[in-house]
């Protein structure tokens, strides 16, 4: 980790640290009832008197809300090529998956479980529905988004078609295919989330309707906080990928001035 990063990682830590203190302050000084509003060391102390308890519901999450985003990467970028490559399928299969986006997932979900059963697989599948979107659009803006100068050079170079479609559209759609990860692993959390809801017996999703039922505040504050954390590793994950994939794009290059 270099400078930059630790220095970014000590103003986030510390904007945390300030905001709960605040937080802990105001709750004290209005005297806000721990039911509405619980303080931050009540929730931490939630959270630690049961630790492995959370972290076998969050693993739970975590595993679900990564099969849902590889299944969408893997799915999302075969659709997008199929969308590209042929303009029969771009009037039909992206007519249907817009249409799909448009239908309130929740709405949809337990059809799932109707289907699939009360296991991880509906919530892999409701994961996969809400991440594969952003996948494909930003993968088909990519893969059209290619200079028209790079095309016709291929075309002079009398590359075939798979040719032109790996080596040169893909490597430069990886931009914004990275983008749309960086969209999808989140809405693959949500929609993680949104499955256990439904249907489930583990993952935090579940912890947070268990606790609601009891009025338990500091228990969803404690299960929300392992969410945002869950979420902002995923996050940084897909950024370290991309800038180990990208080095060579303008988006990783700092171009702060130097001293």
């Amino acid at each position: 980790m270099n400078r930059q990063s630790l220095q970014g990682v000590a103003i986030t830590t510390m904007t945390l640290i300030v905001f709960g203190l605040i937080w802990e302050a105001g709750v004290s000084y209005f005297g806000v009832k721990p039911i509405v509003l619980p303080p931050p060391s009540a929730i931490l102390r939630e959270l630690f008197s049961e630790l492995p308890w959370y972290l076998g519901h969050a693993w739970f999450t975590l595993i679900v809300t990564l099969g849902g985003f590889a299944l969408a990467v893997v799915i999302g970028v075969a659709l997008a090529v199929l969308i590209v490559e042929s303009k029969l399928l771009e009037k039909t299969i992206y007519t249907v998956i817009v249409g799909l986006n448009s239908v309130p997932k929740v709405a949809i979900a337990p059809l799932f479980v109707i289907w699939m059963g009360t296991g991880a697989e509906p919530k892999l599948a409701i994961a996969f529905l809400i991440a594969v979107f952003a996948i494909v659009i930003d993968t088909v803006l990519g893969l059209k988004s290619v200079p028209a100068d790079i095309l016709d050079l291929g075309r002079a170079l009398r590359g075939s078609r798979s040719m032109m479609l790996w080596r040169i559209r893909f490597p430069c759609a990886l931009p914004s295919l990275f983008a749309g990860m960086k969209v999808a692993i989140s809405l693959a959390l949500v929609g993680a989330i949104v499955g256990e809801f439904v249907s489930s017996q583990r993952g935090l999703g579940y912890v947070i309707l268990s606790a609601q039922g009891t009025f338990d505040t500091a228990r969803v504050f404690a299960a929300v906080f392992l969410l945002a954390i869950l979420g902002m590793l995923l996050f940084a994950a897909i950024v370290r990928i991309e800038r180990w994939a990208l080095p060579w794009h303008a988006s990783q290059k700092d171009y702060s001035p130097s001293a």
